[in-house]
């Protein structure tokens, strides 16, 4: 199944902008990434809302907000997922 992309930031998501994103109720959009075989991988909070990244162990990934409203929000989509954990050198440092 094929994921819609939007482009913008998790951060700045008014109600004006997730107007013009692909947004369906939370549980709706759930069932469809799990038809994808994407789990959440990674989640953090703007505000309000919760910004999450699903992928699958083939490497498609999602982004999505999700608002307080109940509306999940899809952000961004494309392959090649690969986790990192990486410890970015202090400022002022060389990479």
């Amino acid at each position: 199944m094929r994921l819609c992309l939007a482009l913008c930031l998790a951060a700045f998501a008014t109600n004006t902008q997730a107007q013009t994103m692909p947004c369906a109720p939370r549980a709706q959009v759930l069932d469809m990434l799990a038809q994808a075989e994407q789990t959440r991988r990674a989640l953090g909070h703007a505000g309000q809302a919760v910004m999450e990244t699903f992928a699958s162990d083939t490497g498609a990934w999602t982004i999505t907000i999700s608002l307080p409203d109940g509306r999940m929000c899809l952000l961004a989509n494309g392959q090649d997922f690969t986790a990192r954990h990486e410890v970015f050198p202090a400022a002022g440092r060389a990479i």
